[in-house]
C-alpha cells in the first residue's frame, strides 16, 4: 500500500473511533453561545489558586523557641551590648520577626460567575472543534494502558494535552488512561476553569455521552 493510501486509511480508521462534538449534539443553540470577559475568568482562577494553597507554612516567634527567658548577663558593667533574652530575633536561634503563620485563606465567587465561565469555555471549545467523543471500550477485566494509548493514537490525540472526563465509578478506564503523559482525568463533577482552560482537547467516551451532555447543559 502506498503512503498516500495508508494515510487515507488511517484517517478513515480515526473517524470511526472519534467524533467532534457540535452545538447540535448537546442541544445548544449556536446563536446563544456564552462569552465572558477576561476579568471574570481571571477572578475565578485567582480564587481557585488561592483556595488550593495549603496554608500550613509556619515559623517560630520569640515566644515559641525553646530558650530560657532569663537575662543572659547583667545590664551594666560587662562591656557587652544590652541583652534581655536569648529568644531575641537578633540572636542565632531566636524567634522570627513577623514570620508566616498557619492560617486559612479562602475566597468565594458567585455561582452565576462560575456557571458563565464554564459555559463560555464549553462554547469556545465546541466552536473550535476541540471536544471529542471517543468510541472505545476496554477489552478485558484488567486495566490496559496499551489499549487506551492506541485508541488515542488512532484518533490523533497523542500530540496535545487532553482532559478526559470519566464517571467516578469507572475504575478500569481510569487506571487505563492514568499513566498516559498528555492525559489528565477529571470526573464529571470536578470541572473548574483553571484545569479546563489548560488543555487543548476535551475528551469523553461514547458510553458517557449522556453524562457529558448533562454536565455541559448545566452551564449554558
Amino acid at each position: 500500500m502506498s503512503d498516500q493510501n495508508q494515510l487515507r486509511a488511517n484517517k478513515q480508521e480515526a473517524s470511526k473511533v472519534i467524533k467532534t462534538i457540535s452545538f447540535a449534539d448537546v442541544n445548544i443553540d449556536a446563536s446563544q453561545k456564552k462569552t465572558v470577559s477576561d476579568k471574570a475568568f481571571a477572578v475565578w482562577v485567582r480564587t481557585l489558586l488561592q483556595n488550593w494553597r495549603q496554608g500550613t507554612v509556619a515559623c517560630k516567634g520569640r515566644s515559641d523557641v525553646a530558650y530560657s527567658n532569663k537575662k543572659p548577663w547583667k545590664q551594666k558593667g560587662t562591656g557587652r551590648a544590652r541583652a534581655g533574652s536569648k529568644r531575641s530575633p537578633l540572636w542565632r536561634g531566636g524567634g522570627v520577626i513577623f514570620g508566616p503563620q498557619a492560617r486559612e485563606r479562602s475566597l468565594k465567587v458567585p455561582q452565576s460567575l462560575r456557571k458563565n465561565v464554564l459555559g463560555a469555555l464549553a462554547c469556545e471549545y465546541i466552536d473550535a472543534g476541540r471536544i471529542a467523543c471517543l468510541d472505545w471500550n476496554l477489552q478485558g477485566d484488567v486495566p490496559k494502558t496499551a489499549q487506551a494509548y492506541m485508541a488515542l493514537k488512532d484518533s490523533q490525540l497523542t500530540n496535545n494535552s487532553i482532559n478526559l472526563f470519566l464517571p467516578t465509578d469507572d475504575h478500569l478506564t481510569y487506571a487505563s488512561f492514568a499513566n498516559i503523559p498528555n492525559v489528565r482525568i477529571f470526573f464529571f463533577d470536578q470541572a473548574n476553569a483553571f484545569d479546563l482552560a489548560k488543555s487543548y482537547h476535551w475528551v469523553f467516551l461514547k458510553k458517557d455521552f449522556d453524562r457529558f451532555k448533562e454536565m455541559v447543559t448545566k452551564w449554558i
